[in-house]
């Protein structure tokens, strides 16, 4: 995660306008910035990202406005404040997109959700929105420092999104759901090819064409199979 540095401003870079207005703060920025560094080194982490949003709202045209964006997202995210975290960054990439930033903020959005995460018995909408987040990161900044960590986790999240497939189309099939489960399958075998359930996909096809009585298709998904996947459990399971 992002490294805490307290940064010590100088006053010459307190004043900031809006609408050609003087804005009149409560308090010196520096202030505000050692309080917030203080209450998040204390483990305050709502009060340091009160703070954080306190600069930030209140300078927002120094040229510190988005590191007051960034740890105020941080601080809501380890204080297990999703979608207050989110909602920081959300106004960070409004304003600031092209910040050094960035590509940290758009992986701490895809941790957000990713933190949310449920067991694949559950609705997988969560796990969605993480696996976007995280492409998006990869693909805008594939030589940021957080882009080889997102593809690990979009990995995850795509086996965890097929387990979720699977697991329906294995009720399907207790229930001699044939059609239901054939399309959840194939959907596996189409789009999530490089997970671990695409084995398991193609056996469970193979049944459900051999009980619909449609051996071709059932002999086509266990060829596959064979040469896809050889030395694979469900391989060994073929007749």
């Amino acid at each position: 995660m992002k490294k805490i540095v307290l940064i010590l401003i100088t006053t010459s870079l307190l004043t900031a306008c809006s609408g050609g207005e003087e804005i009149k703060p409560d308090r010196p920025l520096e202030d505000i910035y050692q309080d917030a560094y203080k209450e998040f080194n204390k483990k305050h982490y709502d009060d340091a990202a009160e703070l954080f949003q306190t600069a930030e709202a209140q300078y927002p045209s120094s040229p510190w406005s988005a590191d007051a964006l960034v740890m105020m997202a941080y601080s809501r995210y380890v204080d297990k404040d999703f979608a207050g975290s989110i909602l920081a960054i959300d106004r960070y990439m409004r304003f600031h997109p092209g910040h050094q930033d960035a590509p940290y903020m758009m992986y701490l959005r895809g941790m957000c959700y990713y933190r949310q995460v449920s067991d694949v018995r559950r609705d997988p909408g969560m796990s969605a929105y993480a696996l976007q987040q995280f492409q998006q990161l990869v693909d805008r900044f594939p030589h940021s420092e957080y882009a080889e960590n997102a593809k690990n986790k979009i990995l995850i999240l795509k086996n965890y999104i097929a387990g979720k497939v699977m697991y329906a189309a294995r009720e399907d099939m207790q229930r001699e759901n044939w059609a239901s489960a054939i399309t959840r399958l194939q959907s596996v075998v189409g789009t999530a090819q490089e997970t671990v359930m695409t084995p398991e996909a193609m056996f469970r096809l193979t049944e459900c064409y051999t009980a619909i009585g449609l051996p071709e298709q059932a002999t086509g998904y266990a060829e596959m199979l064979r040469k896809n996947f050889p030395d694979n459990e469900w391989t060994k399971k073929l007749k």
